[in-house]
């Protein structure tokens, strides 16, 4: 039986695909001080690298990241966002830190804020974790406006990125994987009542 060549190119493409999701790692860490329940708007960072990239692999990371946004409820903003973002993609491994901590669900059930009016005793501690990331690693942070601090960071590593349509796929999933970190709706969107 001869498979048609379109239906051949398609399957190969779905398991390319599927093959280069499932290797990568995917995992997350915050800010005890973000206030993630304040947070309704953002803007991308602007400056050097992918942030100020007008390629097309830049375009399909903020356009992904976009939609994610949008999804949860935030709204773009331009004059006085309450998140920047900002994203990299790093080729080769890379030695990186992040922390073990709760489920950022968890951590938002709980209605802990930290600042600095936080006694000591009170605050959790962070631990940090040394790891490896594999080659090929898409950073995505949070960063609060007003403090100027990062308040997450959702990475995905052993993302290989091929050229074409196929690697645009494999972005626009890597961004997906990295928000299915990020559990934050903004206020009342999930009830239609944030406007």
């Amino acid at each position: 039986m001869k498979l048609p060549a379109t239906l051949l190119l398609g399957l190969g493409l779905a398991l390319s695909g599927c093959f280069a999701a499932r290797e990568a790692r995917i995992e997350s860490d915050y800010s005890y001080t973000g206030n993630f329940r304040r947070y309704r708007t953002y803007e991308f960072v602007t400056g050097q690298g992918l942030a100020s990239d007008t390629s097309k692999m830049g375009e399909v990371l903020r356009d992904a990241i976009r939609t994610r946004m949008r999804v949860q409820g935030y709204k773009p903003a331009r004059n006085r966002p309450d998140l920047l973002v900002m994203f990299r993609l790093f080729e080769g491994d890379m030695a990186f830190r992040g922390y073990a901590q709760d489920d950022l669900t968890h951590w938002l059930t709980s209605g802990m804020v930290e600042d600095e009016e936080t006694p000591k005793e009170v605050r959790q501690g962070y631990q940090p974790v040394r790891m490896v990331l594999a080659e090929g690693t898409l950073l995505v942070t949070l960063i609060d406006n007003r403090t100027n601090r990062a308040v997450w960071n959702g990475y995905a590593s052993g993302v290989t990125v091929p050229p074409g349509p196929q690697g645009e796929l494999v972005l626009r999933r890597s961004v997906r994987s990295i928000f299915d970190q990020y559990h934050v709706f903004t206020e009342g969107y999930l009830e239609g009542t944030n406007q």
